[in-house]
């Protein structure tokens, strides 16, 4: 079973999953082979879907990694459409560059290095799409800048929410995950369903997506 959702359910969304390629596929697992925190391809679907729907030109990334989910973004932009990513690790922005050439998306993608914390203080909105996939110790930090930076109805939309389920009281017997980033996730949870700016939904797919419209 898997930690939210069971294994069935997942293998089964999988296959319906129509919209991953073979470059996604083989980006996907060198992330896997390098242990990195890339996103699922059914995240992606997802992250594509929503950009598609919102009509998206620009789009801001926290947590880059090697380019995975962005490229799931980039994809849904129009030509002149621009993805801003962020991302601490040197070597894996340019390994993210390479792959946005890869993809055909290298003029759509800007890729910035640095800590996204201080970063988000230099980059101007509006964004119609915030995907916040970074540190979680910094969800609550930044919570406030993201939602300025969206344009009224942008979405801004969260990865790893449910945290393999140990935010939720009791789910987890013996809980494996950093204390204090479950902590600030649970904080940063409960800060987003307050925000009388957004309205937000969590979606129980893989590790919980959260999706925040900005209302005001």
């Amino acid at each position: 079973m898997g930690d939210i959702v069971p294994d069935s359910i997942e293998h089964y969304l999988a296959h319906l999953n129509r919209m991953t390629d073979p470059l996604l596929v083989d980006i996907a697992r060198e992330g896997r082979d390098q242990d990195l925190p890339i996103v699922d391809p059914e995240v992606g679907a997802l992250l594509r879907v929503l950009a598609t729907a919102i009509g998206a030109r620009r789009i801001l990334e926290i947590g880059t990694a090697i380019g995975y989910s962005g490229i799931w973004l980039a994809g849904a932009l129009p030509a002149d459409g621009m993805l801003m990513t962020m991302e601490l690790n040197p070597d894996r922005a340019a390994t993210a560059r390479k792959n946005f050439e890869r993809a055909g998306l290298g003029d759509r993608a800007n890729v910035m290095v640095g800590d996204a914390g201080l970063l988000v203080a230099k980059v101007a909105g509006p964004f119609d799409l915030v995907f916040q996939d970074g540190a979680k110790m910094l969800y609550g930090r930044m919570l406030d800048r993201l939602v300025t930076l969206l344009r009224p109805g942008g979405l801004l939309v969260t990865d790893n929410v449910l945290w393999g389920g140990e935010v939720v009281p009791g789910h987890v017997a013996a809980r494996s995950r950093n204390a204090d980033d479950t902590r600030a996730i649970a904080d940063y949870n409960e800060r987003l369903v307050s925000d009388e700016r957004l309205r937000t939904t969590v979606l129980p797919l893989r590790d919980g997506v959260a999706v925040s419209v900005k209302v005001k």
